[in-house]
């Protein structure tokens, strides 16, 4: 066995091995770099709380990001609830969240929110799958906030390409920022200016692209290494050679408010 080819099956053991539950993405330092957009929204939404009497959080993964606003937030609201979908996350969120008095809910991310109606002044979310608007708007109380950043349209698209080809263009989650708007207005809910940037992705082994292609599962559905063998040993040799792979991510931040009436 050649030293590339041993270099190759160690990197791809290395990203298949590396657990995938909660949205924890230190394991990536050194392997993979994502610009962060401008907002900062960990530290944005710990301002909101710090406004909030009754907070809940959609999509909540392993509790790491609202977690950390929680923290920075100078005074948390009484009342703090999360859901998640994934049971992995939800245990691993219950863990990290129920220390700060959080409430973890086990909810499917397509099925009804199981609060009452108006029952929040503040509801975040960072990356959810696909927002439910019409649940979004009965939770929040009228004048109530959601305060979220979404994942954009054509988002890390040269590394879905990369593997699928034109089939790329079907892979799910393409999400517009203007269509999203329109959905959320006609919930009730009146949307300002949505801030939207694209941001530069570096991946500098084979090893970190599995990682993420296995965690990240709507970039290539049904991805496993075996698989996509072929495909990942072009990109491991293309990096070798060439540095990293770049690709963009796409984000952008939500800021509605529930119409009084």
């Amino acid at each position: 066995m050649s030293d590339a080819t041993s270099r190759f099956e160690e990197l791809v053991a290395e990203g298949a091995a590396v657990p995938t539950d909660g949205w924890d993405f230190s394991w990536f330092e050194g392997r993979a770099t994502e610009a962060r957009p401008s907002w900062g929204y960990a530290r944005s939404a710990a301002g909101r709380l710090a406004r909030a009497t009754a907070a809940l959080d959609i999509q909540t993964g392993g509790g790491e990001v609202l977690d950390l606003s929680l923290a920075a937030a100078e005074r948390p609201p009484v009342l703090v609830a999360a859901t998640e979908g994934w049971p992995p996350n939800t245990a691993r969120a219950t863990a990290l969240l129920r220390p700060r008095g959080v409430t973890v809910v086990a909810v499917p991310e397509d099925a009804p929110l199981p609060f009452a109606d108006r029952a929040f002044d503040l509801v975040l979310s960072r990356h959810p799958v696909c927002p439910r608007w019409t649940e979004i708007a009965r939770v929040l109380e009228p004048g109530g906030t959601y305060f979220a950043q979404h994942v954009g349209p054509r988002s890390v698209f040269e590394l879905s390409e990369w593997f699928l080809g034109s089939r790329a263009a079907g892979v799910p989650g393409a999400r517009h920022p203007d269509g999203e708007r329109a959905e959320a207005e006609a919930a009730g809910l009146d949307v300002g200016a949505v801030r939207a940037e694209r941001l530069r992705m570096e991946f500098h082994d084979i090893g970190a692209v599995v990682h993420f292609l296995r965690k990240v599962i709507w970039m290539v559905p049904g991805f496993t290494a075996e698989a996509y063998e072929p495909r990942l040993r072009a990109l491991h040799e293309r990096i070798e050679r060439h540095g990293p792979f770049v690709a963009h991510s796409t984000r952008h931040l939500f800021d509605a408010r529930k119409r009084e009436r």
